[in-house]
């Protein structure tokens, strides 16, 4: 039998079966039948059978509270609210019930029951409320922070807004610092984040549509775009790879991100994640679109180039010629981090005659002592930095700082002293990562890292040839990759001449007339804005 690889797996778990479900959840259980058949139901005018029914589902979960109550004595009229503790206000929900207990008597005097819209029109003005015709919808409210009122002879549910859960407060992301620019950033909760797009883009044409992905954690998501602006064509597709996402729950955008890119298997990243509003903002500006997902502070961005990823927001704020000269730096440093330590390895290794004499003589006087071939010393080094990195990088930041340190200094003096590694392969490890540090984007700094490692091995073993054909190897990788129909490597690949002028260099924003040529409204600003001292 054939064995299916990880996206043939994925597809295949996507595809309908014959009842109309799909892959893992195409044979439901006798109790999840039920529980389905339980959600569907309609609320009825009974209170008690659609109480029972709720409590059935929701069963004895301690922080889910049930509160009955009598609304009219006389006349029998009963009601319950349902709500979860932490996630809804509970302030709010004793103003809503004392205001319905206040009113009530005067609906009640010529009649014997309360519609759904009297109470919404009526009683529940003040509150964001709306109906539940099924169960299904009270039980989402109910788990999301709104409370659910089931009033006796009333054949619906009432979701009232009382969300309010505690949440971090918003601050400056922490892995995307700048110097000068704003220093609000995303946090988990959906709605804030949103709000912060829209604070900085008050256009109409703004949209922001809605879906819930994930069977049992049923997370939020929504996808921002610029109507009229964006690329033709890319909220549909990127709205059918949502939809084709079957998965019980996602916790992160990073499952998000996995299950609708378009090249899985590539270590290049295709799909841009970042924490820092202003950039989300720019990149609908250009015609991008922005998806959300709650519980995270990182928004995906698509399409995404490569070429943004040497892009940082201090670019844009700082003069430009200052941010040309950082973004020249930072480009310097990507060809450092991929290259250095695997150009040394076959420079020692296979073609000393291109190395100057006094430099091969201090070269090999340092490597007198060390008993390992140069590939294997490189190798060591480099997953010792890995690791001090990584040790750093999850421990607590003061001991972090510490370890790193530590490790920098006194393990990589000890190595040199003790005869394990050359004090120049130390200099080269270093200076590699540090290069490494300086992109700004941490994933794509770390997919730099990874591709390091097939380089170094090939230059180790083949010298020239094997470092020109693993190099040659990725860049005709990185020219078939695609993000969301559009290449990898635009607009160099294919050439543009119009988009050129914030790729390498970052022109002044007085020539940067027009937006990324694959958005439906190119024109940014009028024509000749160069700034220009008073005549006369």
């Amino acid at each position: 039998m054939k064995r299916m690889d990880v996206s043939e797996q994925r597809d295949a778990a996507m595809q309908p079966d014959a009842t109309g479900q799909r892959g893992a959840f195409a044979k439901p259980s006798g109790a999840e039948e039920e529980q389905r058949a339980m959600l569907r139901r309609p609320f009825l005018g009974a209170l008690d059978e659609n109480a029972a029914n709720v409590d059935r589902l929701l069963e004895r979960s301690v922080d889910l509270i049930k509160r009955p109550f009598v609304v009219q004595k006389e006349k029998g009229i009963h009601a319950c609210v349902y709500y979860t503790d932490g996630l809804a206000r509970a302030d709010e929900i004793e103003t809503m019930l004392t205001s319905l207990l206040s009113f009530t008597d005067e609906l009640l005097r010529e009649r014997e029951t309360l519609s759904a819209e009297e109470l919404l029109e009526r009683l529940l003005l003040n509150y964001s409320a709306r109906e539940a015709r099924t169960t299904e919808d009270g039980i989402e409210a109910i788990l999301s922070g709104d409370a659910l009122l089931l009033v006796d002879g009333t054949p619906a549910g009432l979701i009232v807004g009382t969300r309010g859960w505690q949440m971090r407060a918003i601050s400056e992301p922490a892995t995307e610092p700048v110097v000068r620019g704003p220093r609000d950033g995303f946090t988990e909760n959906l709605r804030t984040n949103t709000a912060i797009v829209r604070r900085r883009i008050r256009d109409p044409n703004l949209r922001i549509d809605g879906m819930q992905i994930g069977t049992r954690s049923k997370t939020d998501v929504n996808i921002a775009y610029l109507k009229g602006v964006v690329k033709e064509g890319l909220v549909e597709e990127v709205k059918r790879r949502l939809e084709r996402i079957r998965i019980d729950a996602v916790l992160e955008s990073g499952y998000i991100e996995e299950l609708i890119e378009d090249a899985p298997r590539t270590l290049f990243v295709t799909i841009q994640s970042t924490e820092r509003p202003d950039k989300v903002a720019a990149a609908i500006l250009e015609g991008r679109v922005a998806v959300f997902v709650d519980n995270t502070p990182f928004v995906l961005i698509m399409p995404t180039f490569f070429w943004q990823y040497m892009q940082a927001s201090d670019d844009y704020y700082a003069r430009y010629w200052v941010g040309s000269f950082f973004r020249i730096i930072r480009y310097i440093s990507f060809v450092l981090s991929l290259t250095l330590t695997p150009v040394y390895v076959m420079l020692v290794s296979f073609h000393h005659e291109m190395i100057p004499t006094s430099l091969a003589l201090t070269i090999a006087s340092g490597r007198a002592v060390v008993p390992f071939p140069v590939l294997l010393e490189a190798l060591l080094m480099e997953i010792a930095f890995e690791l001090m990195r990584e040790a750093g990088l999850r421990m607590p930041k003061p001991i972090g700082q510490a370890v790193s340190i530590v490790g920098s200094l006194i393990i990589g003096q000890a190595a040199v002293q003790a005869g394990l590694v050359s004090p120049f392969m130390v200099i080269i490890v270093a200076v590699t990562g540090i290069a490494s540090f300086a992109i700004p984007s941490y994933a794509a700094s770390f997919s730099i890292r990874l591709l390091r490692f097939p380089l170094l091995v090939a230059a180790g073993t083949l010298g020239l040839l094997g470092f020109a054909v693993v190099f040659f190897a990725f860049i005709i990788h990185a020219l078939s990759l695609r993000s969301f129909g559009e290449s990898y490597l635009a607009p160099a690949s294919p050439f543009r001449p119009q988009d050129q002028k914030d790729i390498i260099l970052r022109l002044p924003w007085w020539s940067v007339e027009q937006r990324p040529s694959f958005a439906q409204d190119e024109r940014r600003q009028a024509e000749d804005t160069r700034p220009e001292p008073p005549t006369g």
